[in-house]
């Protein structure tokens, strides 16, 4: 892709200081896209943590049957709201974890955006606390750019 000369990034020196984001970087940008979705969407994702790592844990990739750790940009764990009664309180929290390296590894890979890939992840892991449908997800996602 060339660059037009105004932007900031044309000059292949320019981009010497560019970092891929860190943990800490990645969970602003996770918590902006957040911010970003439905209201009411949100306001149903009471109690959900939503929680950033390099990459899942030698657990998941084996429970998932993984090739690698970069098969994996994240991952709904806990009880869904369709499956939850207050007669079973759920033993641990609702968690989304989103993978850092392997979203930057999709990231590099592709002509999305990394702030459009972390709102996709993130959607379509909430879907799944949700029990919703590829088409409600992809809605969601819609209003939330």
């Amino acid at each position: 892709m060339k660059r037009k000369k105004d932007d900031p990034l044309a000059d292949p020196l320019s981009w010497r200081p560019v970092k891929a984001p860190s943990l800490a970087e990645m969970e602003e940008i996770a918590i902006a896209a957040y911010e970003k979705l439905p209201k009411k969407f949100r306001d149903l994702c009471d109690g959900l943590i939503i929680h950033i790592d390099d990459f899942p844990s030698d657990e998941v990739v084996s429970e998932m049957r993984l090739e690698s750790e970069f098969g994996i940009l994240g991952l709904f764990q806990g009880v869904g709201l369709p499956f939850q009664s207050e007669t079973a309180p759920s033993p641990i929290p609702n968690m989304v974890w989103l993978y850092r390296r392997p979203i930057l590894d999709y990231w590099a890979e592709n002509d999305e955006t990394l702030g459009h890939i972390v709102t996709h992840v993130l959607v379509h892991e909430i879907g799944h606390h949700f029990g919703l449908s590829d088409d409600d997800m992809e809605a969601i996602e819609a209003s939330a750019t």
